[in-house]
């Protein structure tokens, strides 16, 4: 993030624990803001509590909103970013659509999310670890084998590098490039609102 007295502001959608927006609140500056938009009041109550242990409940804002119909004035914000939360969106092209009209003129669209494994062998270890052992993991610590399948299954659905890079063009973004992390289990894709 830029640091100084810009004013710069962020928005980070479904980040209702706060992670990101503290990170980049203590980073870019005191004039720098950062508003969470996430749609469970429950995860905004855990993100306020954090922000206020933080000390930056004056610059960093929480608001209950959709990530299809944001809460928000066209051109509002600097960046848009969203870490492991776009793939439980359920229309993720209105997603992406709304990112575009709320992003000021040369705001840049960031996420964060699972995707494709493509080193071989590191695939099929990841393959075996993600539909074997997490959801036996979350039967045996959670008790709860069902929610752990769904998030396996979850990230298998979500498109895959460059198909989800056809969707954020499509949505209007430009010079829109991806970035795998730890082979793939990752990805950073990047958009910027010419």
């Amino acid at each position: 993030p830029p640091k100084g007295d810009r004013g710069f502001h962020l928005i980070d959608v479904a980040g209702g624990t706060g992670d990101v927006a503290m990170r980049f609140a203590a980073a870019a500056g005191p004039a720098a803001r950062a508003t969470i938009c996430d749609i469970s009041p429950e995860m905004l109550a855990v993100g306020e509590r954090r922000i206020a242990d933080a000390g930056l409940a004056d610059r960093v804002a929480l608001v209950e909103g959709n990530a299809e119909a944001l809460p928000f004035a066209d051109r509002t914000f600097d960046a848009y970013t969203v870490a492991f939360g776009i793939r439980n969106v359920t229309h993720i092209d209105r997603a992406l659509s709304e990112a575009f009209r709320v992003l000021k003129i040369g705001g840049r669209l960031l996420v964060l999310e699972f995707s494709e494994v493509q080193v071989p062998l590191l695939d099929r270890i990841y393959d075996f670890h993600s539909f074997e052992v997490i959801p036996r993991l979350g039967e045996a610590v959670a008790g709860d084998r069902a929610s752990y399948q769904y998030l396996v299954e979850s990230i298998r659905r979500f498109p895959r590098q460059e198909p989800f890079a056809a969707m954020i063009r499509a949505a209007g973004f430009e010079r829109v490039s991806f970035r795998n992390l730890t082979g793939g289990v990752a990805a950073i894709h990047s958009g910027w609102k010419l």
